[in-house]
């Protein structure tokens, strides 16, 4: 495949992902949130098949992350089809999957063995952060859920939600470099449009919301499909890691 041919496929990519984005604003705002809804499941998927045409090399477990969440957007579209908790659980499942992926896809930029020697008060304060964010979570979501199961669905998708940030941040005080960065950046995004999205879909079903949510998952996939394009810089414990 040509130079040439790669552009053009790219740059249409990149229009359908933005007309995407443009008609899920204008329906959402409209009061037609199905509509709105059905084209904010097709951005990510779009995203995908970006990756997968302009990115090379490319990476097991980013691939996997892109899958899962693919297929977690892309079941929308068979919910009237399908009972809700099937529904539910396959989504939140797939969801969780592309997350545990993209930890997997950090951690195999580090040295665990320095980071736990050098980051103990970092990590410390995390693990503090992280319970107090998710009991709130939990508390926030919890009159809603009516089976166990869908409770322990919902702790394990916020451990695993914050986990992300969490390696992810250590990843960047670790590495300290742009493709570090811009995958800190790709998930905080991810964290606050979670914690919108359960505003949106547990507390008040605001336009607002939904937008604020949709655009800070879209704003995430663009720092990770940018550090996608970046190859790691080694360090010297990488090198004594391997050994």
């Amino acid at each position: 495949m040509s130079i040439k041919t790669t552009k053009v496929k790219t740059m249409v990519l990149i229009s359908l992902i933005t007309l995407a984005y443009i008609l899920f604003v204008v329906f959402q705002f409209s009061g037609k949130a199905v509509v709105a809804e059905s084209f904010s499941s097709i951005i990510f998927p779009l995203i995908a098949v970006l990756y997968y045409q302009s990115v090379t090399p490319k990476t097991l477990f980013f691939c996997l992350f892109l899958i899962s969440y693919s297929l977690s957007e892309l079941i929308f579209f068979v919910v009237d089809y399908v009972p809700y908790l099937y529904f539910y659980f396959t989504g939140n499942i797939l969801s969780l999957l592309s997350y545990a992926f993209l930890i997997v896809e950090v951690c195999k930029l580090l040295c665990a063995m320095h980071v736990l020697k050098n980051f103990k008060i970092h990590i410390v304060v995390l693990i503090g952060l992280n319970t107090y964010i998710a009991f709130i979570l939990q508390e926030a979501i919890g009159p809603y859920l009516d089976l166990t199961l869908e409770c322990l669905v919902e702790i394990t998708y916020n451990v695993v939600m914050l986990l992300l940030l969490s390696v992810a941040l250590l990843g960047y005080i670790y590495k300290d470099d742009k493709k570090s960065l811009f995958f800190f950046f790709g998930a905080l995004c991810i964290v606050f449009g979670e914690v919108i999205n359960v505003a949106y879909l547990y507390v008040s079903h605001q336009n607002l919301f939904n937008f604020l949510s949709v655009s800070l998952f879209v704003l995430a996939f663009y720092f990770l499909y940018q550090q996608a394009k970046l190859k790691p810089i080694e360090t010297k414990d990488d090198d004594i890691s391997k050994m």
